[in-house]
């Protein structure tokens, strides 16, 4: 398998390239020169992610409840964003440009992975980490475990000292998670990185602190005042005002799945989903197309740059299958969590 390497511009260079994509009117020549390094130091991260993902798939099939792996390229939107959102950050210091996550089926099981990999003889360096279960988002309810590491290898030390994040979630922390970005791409807006409406935002917010009832874990912040009866109602009455259930049903039936190809497993899968044409592409690569697949990926987002509503992201999950349950928002479906917000209702009935 052929994977990127490092770009062998310096770090400043590279900085310099992310201040560049967040400029309102840059130079065009030098817009060009620093998107396609951007995109060279994000394709790097292939590598990193790929093996540590190979870690985390060996520890799960030691788990129940038919945990998921999953493995992801940060989109280069996303990217330009989150660097405008904290102008402090740089690209190169970006802890989840290259992502991997666990989805696993109850609190204990994921917390018993996070101490695996905290406490295991990883060659790799734990230089962050986030609770967000026992201590959620305040603002938007975010809950899950999050581990930076610094990448190590003897065997391949080109790619030493590149970040990679650990997501840890519950099923029910899975589905509330891509239910917000389901939302965000149906809204066209950032509801993940809290920017919206205020009023989705907060519905979000509360289904999170619910959640965590329900997990028998600490409720979101700035709702810890309401018991769990008052925070199912609440739910279960911004639901009414927003028409969520209805609104996020009726986008789904819009779009169309196509080019899904057989449930064979491809190493990699580019997902593209147009909103113009209301339809999904799920383009396949096998283990030795990873750099025409970051190529394709890089192509598909300069369409969008353009002006077309088309959101892209290159992904590996396994089978078409596993892809869909790993990654239920990129494919507009929100089954799972219409399923918790018809558990809550029932809740206020008790």
């Amino acid at each position: 398998m052929r994977f990127s390497p490092v770009p062998e511009e310096s770090k400043r260079a590279i900085t310099r390239a992310g201040i560049i994509l967040t400029q309102d009117s840059p130079n065009p020549e030098d817009l060009l020169q620093a998107r396609e390094l951007a995109e060279r130091w994000r394709a790097c991260h292939a590598y990193p992610i790929n093996t540590f993902q190979s870690n985390l798939r060996t520890k799960l099939k030691n788990y129940p409840r038919s945990p998921l792996a999953a493995q992801r390229l940060k989109r280069m939107p996303t990217i330009i964003s989150k660097l405008k959102l904290y102008p402090k950050m740089e690209l190169t210091t970006m802890q989840d440009i290259g992502g991997v996550r666990a989805i696993m089926g109850n609190i204990a099981d994921a917390y018993k992975l996070a101490d695996e990999f905290r406490n295991g003889r990883l060659k790799h360096e734990l230089v962050n980490q986030k609770d967000y279960i026992e201590s959620p988002r305040s603002d938007d309810g975010y809950r899950g475990i999050h581990l930076i590491y610094k990448y190590k290898n003897t065997r391949v030390p080109c790619y030493d000292g590149l970040r990679l994040e650990l997501q840890i979630r519950t099923k029910m922390q899975h589905a509330w998670a891509t239910a917000v970005e389901t939302m965000g791409t149906i809204r066209n807006e950032a509801l993940k990185s809290r920017l919206g409406a205020k009023e989705w935002i907060d519905f979000f917010a509360l289904v999170a602190s619910a959640i965590a009832y329900m997990e028998d874990r600490p409720p979101v912040p700035r709702f810890q005042h309401l018991s769990p009866k008052e925070t199912f109602k609440k739910v279960t009455d911004a639901d009414k005002l927003l028409k969520a259930i209805d609104t996020m049903k009726a986008y789904a039936v819009l779009f169309q799945h196509t080019n899904t190809g057989s449930n064979r497993k491809h190493s990699y899968h580019l997902i593209i989903i147009n909103f113009d044409t209301r339809r999904i592409r799920v383009k396949p690569y096998d283990s030795d197309s990873l750099e025409k697949a970051v190529i394709d990926y890089g192509k598909v987002e300069a369409v969008a740059e353009k002006g077309m509503r088309i959101e892209a992201v290159l992904v590996s999950a396994g089978p078409i299958s596993s892809l869909r349950r790993a990654y239920p928002n990129l494919f507009i479906n929100i089954d799972e969590f219409i399923k918790i917000l018809n558990r809550i209702e029932r809740k206020t009935r008790q």
